[in-house]
């Protein structure tokens, strides 16, 4: 798809990762197809500026929430926008200046002028956004659409085969990139003081900006379990292929763990990751814990209930069956059919 595409996302300590980590992916499978990519980002402490040019694409920061007049007098093919602050009276805005909007959302809070959303979001429905968008828009709901780097698809086989025979010895450890909350601490305390020892081995991944990065590393030092600290790591598949259980955060990277079938115990560390963490949790697909403050007095006994092999594989099976990491390709062809 030979065309011109401007993404507009930010990320921050205080807004997270996650919008621009699902515009990165989805950018990479459009150049692969032939289209130029630019991103527009808030210049914010924790950006991912960096992230994104060192994957090759160009950015240019804004002081506020404007989209700077050099991208208005450019007529893209597709603008794309990733933003809860951004709904469809800055969209209107930007007709003149994008033949198609897609607009990326997992809240249906708010209006969107939009040719296209994508909601990956588990339990989301099309009708949810029935009052907030054109009749004519088309709608990309559900994991079906879940924009996952081509690394996950290509490990599920592999992540399926060997949870044939579960068991619980290696547990991932991964809240997201910030972990404003610190509550990868709070689950390494609580692994500690639920009897683990020399059975388990942890892993815990952790972004290079995250603020507790240094006492998280402090205290992986002191657990009776042998627990690895890994910093920005780019083969986050292969690592969840490899685990027996996840215990991380909601949103994007819950979907991550479900296209490889890994069982998961799931912490919501922001409002809008609770809609899809019970979702998840009504089908099996991962055990829920409802806050931060909670992980202390939830955490072992889930764990305790998880250390059968059954109880393992069938979360394994139901987490297979949300998502099988194709999204991204079907997100591609109905922008390449519009």
């Amino acid at each position: 798809m030979a065309a011109s595409v401007l993404f507009r996302a930010d990320a921050s300590l205080e807004i997270g990762s996650g919008h621009v980590m699902r515009c990165l992916t989805l950018a990479s499978a459009l150049r692969g197809q032939g289209a130029e990519c630019h991103f527009a980002c808030r210049n914010l402490p924790g950006d991912m500026s960096a992230r994104i040019m060192a994957q090759g694409f160009p950015i240019s920061l804004l002081a506020d929430e404007a989209t700077p007049a050099a991208f208005e007098a450019r007529r893209w093919d597709w603008l794309v926008v990733d933003h809860y602050g951004l709904d469809a009276t800055w969209e209107s805005t930007m007709r003149p200046s994008a033949r198609r909007i897609l607009a990326i959302d997992d809240l249906a809070d708010r209006a969107h002028d939009a040719d296209m959303l994508l909601d990956q979001s588990p339990g989301r429905l099309a009708s949810h956004y029935d009052p907030r968008l054109p009749r004519e828009s088309r709608r990309l709901i559900g994991p079906d659409y879940a924009l996952l780097r081509p690394q996950f698809a290509a490990m599920r086989e592999a992540s399926l085969k060997r949870r044939a025979l579960p068991m619980l010895s290696r547990i991932l450890v991964s809240m997201g990139g910030t972990d404003l909350p610190n509550a990868t601490g709070r689950v390494l305390s609580a692994l500690a003081g639920a009897g683990f020892g020399r059975d388990i081995s942890v892993t815990v991944v952790m972004g290079g900006q995250a603020p507790a990065l240094e006492s998280v590393r402090a205290l992986a030092a002191t657990v009776p379990f042998a627990c690895a600290v890994r910093v920005d790591v780019a083969d986050m598949a292969a690592l969840m292929a490899a685990s027996d259980l996840a215990i991380g955060a909601g949103g994007g990277t819950a979907l991550e763990r479900c296209s490889l079938g890994l069982p998961a115990i799931t912490i919501v560390l922001a409002e809008n990751q609770r809609p899809g963490t019970e979702a998840l949790a009504a089908q099996g697909a991962v055990a829920a814990i409802a806050s931060v403050d909670e992980i202390a007095a939830r955490l072992p006994s889930l764990l305790d209930a998880l250390r059968g092999g059954h109880a393992l594989a069938a979360m394994a099976r139901a987490a297979a069956s949300v998502c099988d990491g194709l999204g991204t390709d079907r997100v591609l062809a109905a922008m390449e059919a519009y």
